[in-house]
């Protein structure tokens, strides 16, 4: 294990710092007090253990693979953009464009996120996204969404907070959303139908809050313990007709 000071290191020298020590054979990496460092993790291929303690700055873990990296504070936005596989630990809440064409891995978020989250994601074959939100989420949640899944939980909201925001899931034309409350139909584009989560649905749902849970020392049975909305596309080309005959 191999520790780096990052108080008033400029953001490429910590980077290169942390490639060093992979390529020098270090499976675990601790970042002691990030404050804004960007690209922390960008393109990284390796089973490396990550653990940043502090706020890294935008575009963490940015087109990364098969990485493990935990956050203990805050994220910004633009994580985990294109990420490819591995695991994200968010222990806080994060920012805008979180898992912006994200193609593989999972990215668990303990709180709340912003804006755009999960737009653009895609899926091939048995290589699915996920990204797991314990808290709310804003506008345009699942944008454009091609492919993986987006589980949202709403824990811990105030009274009348809204779980998500407005225009959820608009473009969607692949995947599937699991949201933890009912979604009135205003909020969500033309282009998807929200259902009632069935059995195999809500099986589905247990079996990835599993790992989630542990990770958060959340009670899986208590979160179980509510309805949760499907929301899946019905087109695949849902704009198909604005662009060709």
């Amino acid at each position: 294990m191999a520790t780096i000071k990052a108080d008033g290191v400029y953001y490429k020298d910590l980077n290169e710092r942390v490639k060093e020590l992979i390529k020098n054979g270090e499976e675990e990496i601790i970042l002691e007090n990030v404050n804004g460092q960007r690209y922390i993790g960008d393109g990284l291929n390796s089973d490396i253990k990550l653990i940043v303690n502090g706020i890294p700055g935008n575009d963490l873990a940015a087109f990364t693979s098969g990485v493990e990296i935990i956050v203990n504070g805050n994220g910004q936005d633009g994580i985990a953009n294109t990420m490819n596989d591995g695991r994200l630990i968010i222990n806080g809440q994060t920012g805008d464009t979180l898992g912006y064409s994200m193609r593989g891995g999972k990215v668990y978020v303990r709180d709340s996120v912003g804006y755009r989250v999960g737009i653009h994601m895609k899926g091939y074959q048995d290589k699915q996204p996920t990204i797991i939100i314990g808290g709310t989420a804003g506008d345009f949640f699942g944008e454009y969404m091609a492919g993986g899944r987006l589980i949202l939980l709403g824990l811990n909201r105030k009274d009348n907070e809204q779980i998500v925001g407005n225009h959820v899931a608009v473009g969607m034309h692949g995947g599937v959303i699991y949201i933890r409350d009912e979604i009135a139909d205003h909020l969500v584009g033309l282009e998807v139908k929200v259902t009632e989560a069935n059995q195999d649905d809500r099986q589905e749902i247990r079996d990835y809050l599993t790992d989630y849970c542990q990770q958060f020392n959340f009670n899986l049975e208590e979160i179980m313990d509510a309805k949760f909305s499907k929301i899946i596309p019905v087109s695949h080309r849902p704009y198909g007709n604005m662009y060709a005959y």
